[in-house]
């Protein structure tokens, strides 16, 4: 079997090179030696070309006559949700919708922050206050630690 170490060392070797806010956001290889590599960008993203020019590293630097290989290199779609602290820290300041593990329930509102350790979230709603007539909007900041997430999914805007 090929080696994660090795493939991940070549993927980083020429992210370096290229030096454009690329990170690997999954790494996966099979018994069969399928590799699949899903790439992101801090900002912006990732282009066609950028997937190509990793792709070629890898493939390049990798000796087909010792073991063959598949290799399939794609950039990180909004719908496998975020998965890594960059792709929090890029997305802050965007709605999203967490799924809390164990039957937690959901939790949706703008992410503002993001470590290791947690993120969070700013909510609103609208609630009667008691002797007004109108509703007032009720800002809240949830944090939420890591361990408690099962799924957080960028919810997709088209105003």
């Amino acid at each position: 079997m090929i080696s994660k170490k090795k493939v991940l060392a070549l993927i980083d070797e020429r992210i370096a090179e290229l030096d454009n806010g690329l990170f690997v956001v999954e790494l996966n290889i099979s018994s069969a030696n399928v590799i699949q590599v899903e790439l992101d960008k801090y900002e912006g993203n990732v282009s066609v070309d950028d997937c190509i020019r990793v792709s070629r590293n890898v493939e390049h630097n990798l000796d087909r006559e010792e073991q063959d290989f598949e290799l399939t290199v794609t950039s990180a779609g909004l719908d496998r949700g975020l998965r890594v602290l960059p792709q929090y820290v890029k997305n802050i300041g965007r709605d999203v919708k967490v799924k809390m593990s164990e039957g937690s329930g959901k939790l949706e509102g703008t992410l503002i922050a993001a470590t290791e350790e947690s993120i969070t979230l700013q909510t609103t709603r609208k609630e009667r206050i008691e002797g007004k007539k109108k509703k007032e909007t009720i800002v809240e900041d949830h944090v939420i630690p890591m361990e408690n997430i099962r799924q957080t999914k960028v919810v997709l805007s088209f105003k």
